[in-house]
């Protein structure tokens, strides 16, 4: 399969690492020098397209053109933006800076002579927030294949910063639980690791709280400084041009705050100039309901984790990654409110490392897999099949196949992974009292793969049909309101002549590790059944997904 790498596609900021000779996961610069590439995209023009730092200098003065934040609404129904003329889905826009990120990498890689020049990188993981639903985690795999990635496996963020803490760490088997709060998203998520096995138990978190949100308080608090120094009421922030340089000057001082305990900034406007101190203490106060939210989400957590057996003192080490996590403020309430020892690790690269491990680790099973299909004379996929339906023992078939394994055991053994879905998966159905429900068939939090079993009757006799609205949701309910679900996707069951309101429906919801749904349902009357898979009901359609990978193959991307 040759090199492979782990991507860690941020919502603010964007990198990309790999194992290096000597077995050790490593970022590679960009074209810049820098470790992390600022997930922001300026289409110049329908092929001229910058991404990074200096797209991100051109925010605000070219709002139409250029896009931030895009993460954000990966996945979600109906959004598209139209830039200079073309309508863009976030999957498309993601596939920029995902051009640059390896575009980048592979000139490092050249420079260093780790890659020749006719080599590329193609097989990749790309990670994403733990709680990310089915639509967001295709449309994520989506942005890879458009860039011309072999997308090996979607991974969560704080499973791939798990992975790189089991690696480094000792082997002593404990619960941590990781605080990951990035530029645009905030995950919190108990794993519980011993050797051999990363084991998650449950996650939480808002893909709508993150560090943008302390720099647009920073913004708005120096541009009331302003007015109050100048006795002015015009808005500064309706300028384009002040707009831009405050949004940059706001960040800038929340990074320097984490290390300082002041922070000047000098504000310009029509020939005004005032300075504003901004204080640690003042930034906090700016900032506590954040900060506090994300205290809320982790003892929602805890709640979780409680149903299963894990508590607060079975906990050893908060772990903090993600850039947001360096400020003070975060490491001293999580201390003062959970009492665990609390270390910032690794904030920036940690999770694109794990991604790089994982992807060798796949590496070297595809390689066994594929030496077994070669030896039975099948092809890799039938062999997959066999191994994902139990009937298959690798282990066996790899000594016959007389695949290499040090220590005898298959590469990728020593790093088992169990996820857990995010979401709840179930449909929409009438309850006793004839209202519209949502009956949740797998729960949030269940173990992957996961599996949910429900008995459903038609709401009338001699019913020719039913129809399954099947949904996701954050709710952990078993029978919740049909509005806090989204829909993702339909399937329909033709019932034989003369059922009555007591036949039997028997629905079965199976979610494997990828996030692919499955449903099966069967009427107990005359066996009638029918199955149906549920990737997302927002994937870019054959023209469109032709279109955008042509756009961005034509693109000149800096």
């Amino acid at each position: 399969m040759g090199n492979v790498f782990g991507i860690d596609l941020g919502t603010t900021y964007s990198c990309i690492a790999y194992i290096d000779a000597n077995g050790m996961p490593v970022v590679l610069k960009n074209a810049e020098g820098d470790l992390t590439t600022p997930s922001v995209v300026f289409f110049e023009s329908q092929s001229e397209v910058t991404v990074g730092a200096a797209a991100k200098e051109s925010a605000k003065m070219y709002p139409d053109q250029v896009v931030t934040f895009i993460k954000r609404s990966i996945g979600q129904p109906g959004f598209c933006l139209n830039l200079n003329g073309i309508n863009m889905k976030p999957e498309e826009i993601s596939s920029y800076i995902l051009k640059k990120v390896v575009q980048d990498a592979e000139e490092t890689m050249r420079m260093e002579g780790k890659l020749g020049d006719e080599e590329h990188i193609r097989n990749v993981v790309i990670t994403c927030p733990a709680y990310f639903g089915v639509a967001e985690r295709e449309a994520t795999k989506t942005a890879g294949i458009i860039t011309g990635l072999n997308v090996m496996a979607i991974i969560n963020e704080p499973t791939a910063a798990a992975i790189t803490y089991g690696v480094t760490d000792d082997s002593r088997e404990k619960t941590v639980l990781v605080y990951d709060l990035g530029g645009g998203t905030f995950d919190i998520t108990m794993i519980h690791i011993k050797p051999g096995e990363i084991r998650v138990i449950c996650t939480g978190g808002d893909h709508n709280l993150g560090g943008k949100d302390w720099d647009d308080r920073v913004l708005l608090y120096l541009a009331q400084q302003y007015q109050q120094e100048t006795g002015t009421q015009d808005d500064i922030l309706e300028d384009a041009e002040t707009l831009q340089e405050l949004s940059l000057a706001a960040e800038r001082a929340k990074k320097l705050l984490s290390t300082k305990e002041k922070a000047p900034v000098v504000i310009n406007y029509m020939g005004e100039r005032v300075r504003v101190d901004l204080t640690r203490q003042t930034f906090d106060q700016l900032t506590e309901d954040l900060l506090s939210r994300t205290i809320e989400l982790t003892r929602e957590m805890f709640g979780e984790a409680e149903k299963k057996g894990y508590r607060l003192e079975d906990v050893s080490d908060v772990l903090l990654v993600g850039g947001s996590s360096k400020m003070p403020q975060v490491m001293n309430r999580v201390k003062a409110e959970f009492g665990i020892e609390t270390r910032m690790f690794d904030p920036d690269e940690s999770v694109a490392k794990g991604a790089a491990i994982y992807a060798n680790k796949m590496s070297e099973y595809n390689i066994v897999l594929e030496e077994i299909a070669k030896n039975q004379g099948k092809t890799l996929e039938e062999v997959r099949e066999q191994v994902d339906s139990g009937q298959m023992d690798v282990q066996q078939e790899a000594k016959k196949a007389n695949v290499p394994m040090p220590g005898g055991r298959l590469p990728g053994e020593e790093m088992k992974i169990i996820n857990v879905t995010s979401r709840s998966f179930g449909t929409e159905a009438y309850d006793q009292n004839d209202e519209k429900k949502l009956f949740n068939i797998i729960r949030k939090n269940a173990e992957l793969p996961a599996e949910g079993t429900n008995s459903f009757y038609p709401r009338e006799d001699n019913q020719r049909s039913v129809r399954f609205r099947v949904k996701e949701s954050l709710a952990s309910e078993d029978i919740v309101d049909t509005e806090l679900g989204k829909e993702i996707g339909t399937a329909a069951l033709e019932l034989p002549s003369g059922v009555t309101r007591d036949t039997e429906i028997v629905v079965t919801f199976r979610l494997d590790e990828s996030g692919l749904l499955h449903l099966h349902a069967k009427e107990m009357q005359g066996g009638r059944e029918v199955d149906a898979e549920f990737q997302t009901t927002e994937a870019l359609s054959e023209a469109e997904m032709s279109d955008a990978i042509r756009r961005n193959s034509d693109s000149s991307v800096s």
